[in-house]
């Protein structure tokens, strides 16, 4: 893998919980308007510009995007923002529930993500591309990360290790979710060319979370080499920002279901069904968590149920059909259902496993929906399978957190 350092654009210390926000797409223009509230350095300004309109704007305007250019300029102006003087890389570390990961920052390299050594294991909305490719293109920087992971490596660990001892540059806990967010400037010129020389023995990174931000970093990439007549490959626009981590350090949490009806069932008929293909447990009314791959959990009418799926009825040899998003939406929201588009029914919602399974009773017992599926994570290894099989997972698979921050580092593309 080709990777880089470059020379980074962040807030001084002291402003660096006031600048760092969210990433854009975790929320929606009124929460982003209520957690920017009073706060002129949020970087809110700058990826949800809509904040600075009238409510109701629609955020895909031409005005809002050139806001956006307006406020970075403006932010670096004022000094909320500086670039550092040097090429650099950077250890950016998340803590969540006592548990701490260690991701590198790095520029990767366009060309590696078109000819698919950057692997990816979702597919992409265009209308969603196209706005990130107007973002990156208009502010001429990839203002927010993506979210890599690599496999481990002992060399790249041992340096991570040498700067995380040190005094961190930044260290806060965010507001939002309290989990603790520290990050540290690897300057020393061997260290550096260490770090690439590592990556380029690395023969895959594999996209976590940002589908849609690494398709328009890489796109705009692609189209400003297009443009340029004297083109030769080292420009800064070949390159886009990433926080990798090792891919041991990850985990996914569970991505969950909840159904508006059963598809003129009664609650005994879909059970009685759902019998056909599944061992059924009724465990009362303590929330009921799934405890191995291939076990679901079911909230119905004030009670849990566990499901196991029976040999025979799913394929382990297949990288696509040993998961359970594959099992469940096979067996139960298309067979019995009739829900066959996760992507487009609007009988179906999903709930990241963030949010504990709490809110999957709250969301049956309000009598917005009927019923809830929790289901067993994916792994890190399965995600891997796939990406290196070329397979692409069905939707709302993975849910990764921690999210990383945005605004504690910022690559321009000149």
């Amino acid at each position: 893998m080709k990777v880089k350092p470059f020379k980074g654009i962040r807030p001084p210390k002291d402003i660096i919980k006031e600048v760092a926000s969210r990433p854009y797409d975790v929320l929606n223009s009124e929460e982003a308007r209520s957690e920017a509230e009073g706060n002129e350095k949020s970087l809110y300004h700058i990826i949800k510009p809509e904040i600075d309109f009238p409510v109701g704007t629609d955020e895909h305007d031409s005005a809002v995007y050139e806001k956006a250019v307006e406020n970075f300029t403006m932010f670096q102006e004022k000094g909320w923002l500086v670039q550092d003087q040097k090429e650099l890389y950077y250890v950016y570390a998340q803590t969540m529930n006592g548990r701490t990961q260690y991701g590198l920052v790095v520029c990767a390299n366009v060309d590696d993500y078109l000819e698919g050594k950057i692997k990816k294991h979702e597919l992409t909305r265009r209308d969603k591309e196209e706005d990130r490719m107007k973002h990156v293109r208009i502010n001429n920087a990839n203002i927010e990360p993506v979210f890599f992971a690599y496999p481990d490596n002992q060399m790249l660990d041992d340096i991570v290790k040498k700067y995380t001892v040190r005094k961190p540059e930044y260290d806060f806990i965010a507001q939002h979710d309290g989990f603790g967010h520290t990050f540290w400037i690897i300057d020393d010129d061997k260290d550096i060319e260490t770090i690439t020389r590592e990556f380029s023995t690395i023969p895959a990174l594999y996209i976590a979370d940002g589908h849609h931000r690494s398709a328009a970093a890489a796109l705009v990439g692609a189209e400003k080499a297009r443009n340029n007549p004297n083109h030769k490959g080292d420009e800064e626009y070949n390159y886009f920002m990433a926080v990798c981590f090792p891919a041991s350090q990850l985990s996914i949490i569970d991505y969950n279901r909840v159904v508006k009806d059963l598809n003129g069932l009664t609650n005994e008929e879909f059970l009685q069904k759902l019998s056909g293909d599944f061992v059924v447990e009724e465990k009362g009314k303590d929330i009921y968590k799934p405890t191995t791959l291939h076990n679901f959990s079911l909230y119905l009418e004030g009670k849990w149920y566990s499901l196991t799926a029976r040999p025979g009825t799913y394929d382990d040899n297949d990288p696509i059909g040993v998961l359970d998003v594959t099992v469940s939406s096979n067996l139960i929201l298309d067979k019995l259902l009739g829900i066959k588009d996760l992507r487009s029914d609007k009988r179906v919602d999903f709930v990241g496993g963030i949010r504990g399974l709490g809110e999957l009773k709250r969301r049956v017992d309000s009598g917005e929906m009927k019923a809830a599926l929790a289901l067993y994570p994916v792994t890190m290894e399965q995600l891997i399978n796939i990406s290196d099989t070329g397979n692409i997972m069905p939707p709302k698979t993975t849910w990764f957190e921690p999210k990383l921050r945005s605004g504690l580092v910022i690559h321009k593309l000149d």
